[in-house]
Formats: structure tokens, sequence, C-alpha cells
């Protein structure tokens, strides 16, 4: 590849919602609030594990970390979308679109790495109830934590290189509203069919082993609570992943059809409502899940309002 190629573009034109454009308007109305609440609701979330003792353990020392990875993870994405949404002509940089991609992968699979991590502490605190204080200690929480971000980002630079190493010599109109993977595979002048192989494994191993990964940790904690004699016993052990799994399924499932199948298979309108899924629905789901099912949370939110109160009254 010459690199005089891959300067042939110095920008990209988004197109993901050229096709309604009488929508654009209320669809900016709507993200905007959807945007609002994902920041409060992970604000929130944060600011309470933070001040509450209580929440001091390792299940919500994750959580707090989701909620800032989702937070960072919807701001590479959705400020920009929103700005475009009022434009004429929606465009991108080509190093806007490189760091776009870059900086959403990492987060994106940060994210997926960090749901494996809480369904691993949530099978040590079920099934190993005793051992857990000494199993996850806060040194290992750390390490965790560590190797879910570098993991990640490491993975995002590779993938990243790979696409843009590829000439870009025209057309610039990307059928996405961000800097996407497939859409940017479509572009390219030519094919590196190498990359792509790595792209894809990259991809399956992020999304469908930690996927499995966190099946096994399910199917263990299953197992367990088969065995706890009383229907109470069963519900609260329930009730501690019952968060945690719809987050999960929701995830992985829009991960997976957008980034494991073949790249014949991209449509445009088809995948617009898919990726507005992942980078608006989810991240939403997550402060209102864990906030509305989280009886611990609650009792923290409660606790938190009411010194507020009280502080104002004096």
């Amino acid at each position: 590849m010459k690199q005089g190629n891959q300067s042939m573009v110095t920008e990209f034109i988004l197109i993901g919602f050229s096709g309604f454009p009488d929508l654009q308007v209320p669809l900016f109305v709507v993200f905007y609030i959807m945007y609002l609440a994902i920041l409060a609701g992970n604000i929130i979330i944060i600011v309470t594990i933070r001040r509450d003792s209580s929440l001091h353990t390792p299940m919500y020392f994750f959580l707090a970390l989701l909620s800032s990875s989702e937070t960072c993870y919807t701001f590479t994405i959705i400020p920009n979308m929103l700005v475009n949404l009022l434009k004429e002509k929606a465009t991108i940089s080509f190093i806007g679109c490189m760091i776009q991609m870059y900086t959403f992968l990492g987060f994106a699979m940060t994210n997926c790495l960090l749901l494996v991590v809480m369904g691993y502490d949530r099978y040590v605190c079920i099934c190993k109830p005793l051992h857990y204080p000494v199993l996850m200690n806060q040194r290992l929480c750390t390490k965790l934590v560590v190797f879910s971000a570098s993991t990640g980002f490491l993975l995002s630079v590779l993938e990243t290189y790979f696409i843009f190493s590829l000439p870009f010599c025209g057309p610039n109109k990307i059928h996405h509203f961000f800097c996407d993977m497939a859409p940017l595979l479509q572009l390219a002048c030519a094919r590196n069919y190498v990359g792509e192989i790595v792209i894809f494994l990259f991809s399956f191993l992020v999304v469908v082993f930690s996927f499995l990964l966190i099946i096994l940790s399910y199917i263990l904690i299953l197992t367990t609570i088969l065995k706890i004699p009383t229907a109470e016993g069963k519900r609260k052990a329930f009730s501690t992943c019952a968060s945690h799994l719809i987050v999960v399924v929701v995830h992985f499932g829009c991960a997976s059809i957008i980034y494991l199948r073949p790249q014949s298979k991209y449509t445009l309108k088809e995948d617009t409502f898919i990726s507005v899924t992942y980078t608006l629905v989810t991240p939403l789901l997550n402060p209102v899940v864990y906030s509305l099912r989280n009886k611990d949370v609650q009792i923290a939110l409660k606790k938190s309002l009411g010194r507020s109160t009280r502080a104002r009254k004096l």
C-alpha cells in the first residue's frame, strides 16, 4: 500500500440517517434526551457507589467502572451524531474517523471483558461464599480491571490499524452514523483478506469467548442455586445475578448481530437500528436495571437523597 493512496480521502461523509430527512430533528430530540439520561444515570450510579461505604464491595467496584466505561463509550459517538443530525452534510475527518473507531472499539471491548469479570465475581460470591473475601481481594480486582482495559484497547489498536492501513481513494460516503468497521471495509479500494480474517477472529474472541465464559459462570451458579434448600434462599441468590444477566443478553446479542456475520450481509437500515440499540439503549439499560432491580443501590440512593434533603434544610 502506498501512503499516497490513503491520503486521497481526507474526510468521510456519514449518511446513516440520510434516509430519514423528515425525522432528523425529532431523532435529535429523542437521542439528546436519551443521552442526558445515560449521563445522569451512570453518574448517579458512580457517585452513589463512591459515597456509600456499604457498596464498597467488588461487585459495585466493577459496576462503577462499567458505568464509567459506558459513559466514555457513548461520548465517543453520540455528541458527534447529535451535531450531524442538525447539519446538512455530516462529515468527519480521516484522522477523526480513525480516533473515533479506536476509542469506540476500545471501550466496547473493555465493556465486554468487564461483564466477564462481573460474571466471575458472581460465581465466586455464590459458589464459594466462604472464600469470597480472600479470592476477590482489592489487588485481584484491580488486576482484572487493568487486564480488561489494556486487552480491550490493545485489540482496538490492532483492528484500527488493519482497517486504516487499507487504501481509501473514493468514494467516501460511510453508510452509518459513525465510523464502524463493516461500512469502512466496504469503502476500501483494495481488500486485505488477512486483515479481515484477523478482525473477525478478534471480534469472535472478544464477543463469543467472553459470552461463553459468562454462560459457564451462570451454569455453575445455577447448579449451586438449585442445591439451596429453601425457595427464599434461591430467590435471593438469583436476584444478585438478574441485573447482570439482563445487561449481558442485550449487550452480547447486539454485538453478535453486528460483528459476527459476513460483510455481504451488511444493510444500512437494519444496522442503523441495531447500532442505535447498542450505542444508546444498552448504556441506558445499565443504570436503569441496576437501580430498579438492585435493593442495595436503591437503599444507598434513598440514604443519599435523605442526606441531601437534611443538608438543604440546615
